[in-house]
């Protein structure tokens, strides 16, 4: 009988990655950019009274991060927003007193470089192809985006999300270019503690957010670690996480009556995307990063997590050495509040949309509202939305920034790049 039901399995969805990776996820060459040169705009954030934190910081921060505490947290200092070589409009946070816009605009061209890589990878696409019913089912039984592409794709950039969230904290380190940095966080293993401590939704969250609940401490050898403290407040989240997720399980499943379909269907706005795959995770065990799980392949041990984040650090250390950055003056929404909204109001973007969750929660935010989602396109962060007037269609933006993302009213013009090497 063919097996084509989703089912949960960690271990079995991170082995079907490790083999479609395996043979060569980046044998196509890459073909970073020689010369960049990008314009963006940076705008100070906001901080409360007598707080290093934003409102939204802080509500997310208390309504789901207990038991860390604000002093735990670095925040950004500035937003920024830009285009870039792909055409796709971006936002991004940074510190005044750190290493600067470079990181995010230089991590966002590192993401397109590997991404274009997979995506003209025929011989991937072929394994692909080849998938049965079986691994289809585990994917999407157990993966927030189920086609194996889209989840490479996020994988690369949460890696590169990782890289420039800990760029707040590059005061703590003894890094002092982007490069030394890329490097030093590799050496350290910054990317291998991320994907095996934090959980999914706190790194995206977080990033949004411009914050990061982490310190680093120096060690003797030139590489650093986060502190016993840090170590400690992202096991207490995660495991905060895992037993909400149960709860709610648990009490759809017992006290209702209901089937496990039945209770995420019911309590999807709870069980999310992310949260779905904890509250499947059999109790007494910790869920652990795909990408970060080992296999032996071929007689040989294999991690695809590795193989990422050397591929991402190079190629980041070459861009952000040839990327020219350029501050330019924001440009203000000029609409009139009372008149009513033209087709070209109905259509804006949303940068830091990077998987189906943040699809999903976008399209919840926006119907909860009365609001109906015409269109919403995962890779060019385009959304058309049936805005009754401007002024409707600011209060949703508003409601989209509470929610943790940065809509932006237009698309700016493609940034000039020139001869790949």
């Amino acid at each position: 009988m063919t097996i084509d039901v989703p089912r949960y399995d960690r271990r079995a969805a991170s082995r079907v990655l490790a083999c479609l990776a395996q043979p060569g996820l980046f044998d196509t060459p890459l073909q970073s950019p020689g010369k960049l040169r990008v314009e963006y705009t940076s705008t100070a954030l906001a901080t409360e009274p007598n707080s290093h934190l934003t409102y939204s910081q802080r509500l997310y921060l208390e309504r789901f991060m207990r038991p860390c505490r604000p002093y735990q947290v670095t925040s950004a200092t500035h937003r920024i927003a830009w285009t870039d070589s792909d055409g796709v409009p971006n936002t991004g946070h940074y510190r005044a007193d750190g290493l600067g816009p470079i990181m995010p605009i230089a991590m966002r061209e590192a993401a397109l470089v590997l991404w274009h890589a997979v995506a003209a990878n025929t011989e991937l696409a072929q394994r692909i192809s080849a998938l049965g019913p079986r691994d289809h089912a585990v994917l999407n039984g157990t993966t927030t985006d189920h086609e194996p592409f889209e989840i490479f794709r996020v994988g690369i950039e949460a890696t590169g999300r990782a890289l420039a969230q800990h760029a707040l904290l590059a005061r703590q380190t003894p890094y002092r270019s982007p490069a030394e940095f890329a490097e030093g966080m590799h050496e350290s293993g910054i990317f291998a503690a991320v994907a095996t401590r934090w959980f999914w939704e706190l790194q995206a969250s977080t990033y949004r957010r411009g914050m990061i609940p982490v310190t680093l401490a120096s060690q003797p050898d030139g590489t650093v670690r986060y502190t016993a403290e840090t170590v400690a407040t992202l096991r207490a989240m995660k495991d905060a996480t895992i037993d909400d997720a149960h709860m709610v399980m648990r009490r759809a499943t017992t006290s209702e009556g209901l089937t496990v379909a039945e209770a995420i269907a019911k309590y999807h706005e709870d069980l999310d995307l992310i949260s779905r795959q904890y509250a499947l995770l059999p109790a007494g065990t910790r869920p652990a990063c795909l990408a970060a799980m080992p296999h032996q392949l071929d007689g040989a041990h294999y991690s695809l997590l590795p193989l990422v984040a050397d591929q991402f650090v190079a190629v980041f250390g070459r861009i952000a050495s040839r990327c020219e950055i350029v501050e330019v003056a924001v440009e203000f929404d000029e609409l009139t509040a009372d008149d009513p909204a033209s087709a070209e109001d109905q259509i804006f973007y949303i940068p830091d949309m990077n998987c189906k969750h943040c699809v999903r929660t976008i399209t919840g935010v926006l119907e909860n509202m009365g609001i109906k989602v015409a269109e919403i396109d995962l890779i060019s962060k385009r959304v058309v939305a049936e805005f009754r007037s401007p002024r409707n269609r600011a209060r949703a933006f508003e409601a989209i920034r509470d929610g943790g993302y940065n809509p932006v009213a237009d698309k700016p013009a493609q940034q000039p790049t020139e001869s790949a090497v």
